[in-house]
């Protein structure tokens, strides 16, 4: 076990991160896991764990908090009337599998590769956040047919990959069609659901040789634990302040936010 001079910063740390990706779960529909895979990576990599797969216990960890932020998110939005259930049924077959064959697929991935991943896709989201706009259009109502059959799984497999809710591909994808923001960011909370649940089964049956204590495959249940307990009260008051405010402003410094840890992340694959 670390020295408790190291372990207790360390908890502090995750508890103000849990906190921040509660919020951000509700208000901006990004999902917490944008902010908890990197800051379990220099967590873990700070108390010598770092390992060929350690990614992967970054990912099976942020999934699972995952699963009880979305809930939380999900009925706080639908005691609204703001989740889109027509969407979520319709999209949910697709994105279940796209998750499962993510989970596949991000196992015999060293950790280097999902870095190099993280990064790539965390600078596609960062620059649609901070510089995208809310009339750019594809389509009036959300596609079905091909478009559907690919685009759903889709999202799902690269969630995974980053061990992220849906909500970073869904809210995008769904604006883009002409789904209203707050009705997006709520529908997409349900996406984080139907991602994180079969992921997590998934990621607890992974063979990881060098692992922080309390981890299960590649789900470290202590980093869990102080997330939750964190996540488990801010996640409602994200949601809050979504039906109260005009989130654009926040989420243009989040996407440079997110840039920046993106091209940190690729910064420590390229120079490691």
């Amino acid at each position: 076990m670390p020295e408790m001079s190291v372990l207790v910063p360390l908890i502090g740390l995750l508890m103000v991160i849990g906190a921040f990706a509660g919020v951000l779960a509700g208000l901006l529909g990004v999902g917490g896991g944008i902010v908890l895979v990197p800051a379990f990576f220099y967590a873990f990599s700070a108390l010598g764990y770092d390992s060929p797969q350690l990614m992967q216990i970054c990912l099976g960890t942020s999934l699972a908090t995952i699963i009880v932020t979305s809930l939380r998110s999900l009925n706080s939005h639908n005691k609204k009337g703001a989740v889109e259930w027509d969407i979520l049924r319709g999209w949910g077959v697709g994105i279940v599998i796209g998750a499962i064959i993510g989970v596949a697929v991000a196992t015999q991935l060293r950790s280097s590769v999902l870095q190099a991943l993280f990064g790539g896709l965390g600078m596609f989201i960062g620059l649609y956040m901070a510089f995208g706009r809310a009339d750019w259009r594809l389509g009036d109502v959300m596609p079905k047919g091909a478009f559907r059959a690919i685009g759903s799984p889709v999202i799902g497999f690269l969630s995974v990959l980053m061990g992220i809710g849906g909500g970073s591909f869904g809210v995008p994808t769904m604006t883009l069609f002409g789904v209203p923001i707050h009705r997006a960011v709520a529908t997409a909370s349900g996406y984080g659901v139907i991602i994180a649940v079969p992921s997590v089964i998934g990621f607890l049956f992974a063979d990881i040789d060098v692992a922080p204590p309390l981890t299960v495959g590649a789900v470290n249940f202590g980093a869990f634990g102080v997330v939750v307990c964190m996540t488990l009260i801010t996640a409602p008051w994200g949601a809050a302040i979504a039906h109260r405010m005009d989130p654009k402003p926040l989420k243009k410094v989040f996407g440079l936010f997110l840039i920046l840890v993106a091209l940190n992340m690729l910064r420590k694959v390229m120079f490691a």
